[in-house]
């Protein structure tokens, strides 16, 4: 008899999670299987660089964009990406004149925004400058946890660290720092903010004049991570670049 029951209970939860698989995406109208193609493809495109200067993400895939950052996919595809990161640092070393330096981002690439961007629909929402300010200098932003065993690592093996990031220096320094010292994320040679010289210019242009200026201070980037292609984009980029999974905004 108990088998029994538990063959009827285990029957049910297939059935309540393939009615949950077949919903369509928020906004739709359309077939499921539509949508979850086109919000693949979609996916494929902003990973890609294919799709470029979005402002949010499309109607019919907010649900999709939900369950990928939630659902595990998000984690594996992290995962993958550092994984291939951990296999070309174990082929690198660190020279002994301190100037081999990795750079990394810090929004979604070392602190997630997972928490904040889950009251805007996973970037369904045009972007909030406002709200982000309120969340941003609250300096709660938990690390992504695969980034700073990696950030570890670097540091372990000699490399210098540079944190650069698009925040206002003014608005967001304290609690920036803060919020990486809370994390785990002590140790590294710089951290860098958006000062003024660089306010209304865009990510690739601010961050590309950052690396050409490491670059002219003798130092050699061996590795370069970021969420966002702006991160990754421009002069001395590096020697490798890896970019992290981010289907939720768009920085130019």
């Amino acid at each position: 008899m108990a088998a029994l029951w538990e063959t009827l209970l285990l029957l049910l939860a297939n059935l309540f999670w393939g009615a949950i698989a077949a919903r369509p995406c928020s906004g739709s109208g359309s077939g499921s299987a539509s949508d979850m193609n086109y919000c693949l493809s979609w996916r494929v495109a902003v990973e890609a660089n294919n799709a470029q200067a979005w402002r949010t993400v499309p109607a019919q895939c907010t649900r999709y964009v939900e369950d990928y950052m939630l659902g595990g996919q998000y984690n594996r595809d992290l995962d993958t990406a550092i994984d291939q990161i951990f296999i070309y640092l174990n082929g690198t070393l660190a020279a002994d004149d301190g100037m081999d330096a990795w750079i990394l981002d810090v929004d979604d690439t070392c602190l997630s925004n997972l928490l904040y961007y889950k009251d805007k629909h996973f970037g369904g929402d045009p972007y909030d400058p406002l709200a982000f300010k309120s969340w941003a200098q609250k300096g709660v932003c938990p690390a992504i946890p695969a980034v700073l065993q990696l950030y570890k690592r670097l540091i372990e093996k000699g490399f210098k660290v540079f944190l650069l990031t698009g925040r206002d220096e003014v608005v967001f320094s304290s609690s920036t720092s803060q919020n990486l010292h809370a994390q785990g994320f002590t140790g590294h040679e710089r951290l860098i903010l958006r000062n003024q010289a660089y306010r209304g210019q865009g990510a690739a242009v601010f961050k590309s004049a950052i690396r050409k200026q490491l670059v002219s201070e003798g130092y050699r980037i061996r590795g370069n991570i970021g969420d966002q292609w702006s991160d990754l984009s421009g002069d001395c980029i590096g020697n490798r670049l890896f970019k992290l999974p981010n289907p939720m905004y768009f920085v130019p």
